[in-house]
Parts: C-alpha cells; structure tokens; sequence
C-alpha cells in the first residue's frame, strides 16, 4: 500500500475538518492548497488517505466488491466515490490512480473529492451513532 508522509495525514485532517463543518468551499479550498503545494498526486494521496478512513486498513487480499444498487443511475461523483473506495478496498492503486486522473481530466474532480470527503464524514458519523443509528 501507498506510504504517506504525515503532510498528506495533516492535509486528510484539514479537509476533513472543514467538512465536519459543513464547509464545502473550504473542502475544495483545501485540496487546491495540496495541488499547489503537492501537484495532482498529493491531492491523490489526501483522496487515498480519506479512502482509508472510510473503509480502515485495506485487507491482505483483494476481493472487495462494490455492493451499490443503481450504481450506473448515480451521478458522476458519487459513482466515482464508490469505485475509488472500492479500489482503496481492494489495494488497486492503478485503478485508484485512473479514476482520479479520469476525474481531473473531465473537470470533475473537485465535486468528487467534495463528495468523497462528505462521504466519510459520513461514515465516521454513522460509526459514532450505537447500533449505526442515529436519533432523530
């Protein structure tokens, strides 16, 4: 699996700070700040690294399969956010690294990591919440 330096953990806790908060410009302000700072790949190693905290340490083995009914209906970025945690879960860097080049490359990349990000605030949420369920 991908070796991080703690920058890349440090820039995973800043986006994910702002999206604790519901800050969706900042979210997208702090990637521009890694691809700046770090180019597309560093932005790929914050997208990895928000991966990793949804789905925890990737298996030994690969096998993980991508359980989203409708999946082809979704939009872009979501469909984009299930096959790059997919790849994550199944320790496909190549496959990781083409979707998020794909994404850059049809301009879509900033809505994917803003949902990528939302994502897993998401699923720290629901981890938080007994029994997955929260009150209403």
């Amino acid at each position: 699996m991908m070796d991080l330096p703690q920058q890349t953990f440090d820039d995973a806790t800043a986006v994910l700070h702002s999206a604790l908060t519901g800050d969706g410009d900042a979210v997208v302000g702090a990637f521009d700040a890694v691809v700046d700072r770090a180019g597309l790949s560093g932005a790929y190693g914050v997208a990895w690294c928000l991966a990793a905290t949804m789905v925890g340490d990737a298996p030994a083995a690969s096998g993980a399969a991508l359980d989203f009914p409708g999946i082809d209906q979704a939009d872009y970025d979501t469909r984009w956010v299930a096959r790059f945690v997919s790849a994550y879960a199944n320790r496909d860097e190549p496959t990781g690294e083409a979707l998020f080049g794909a994404a850059a490359a049809d301009g879509l990349l900033p809505a994917c990591l803003l949902t990528l990000a939302g994502s897993t605030i998401a699923t720290l949420r629901s981890r938080a919440e007994p029994d997955g369920v929260r009150p209403v």
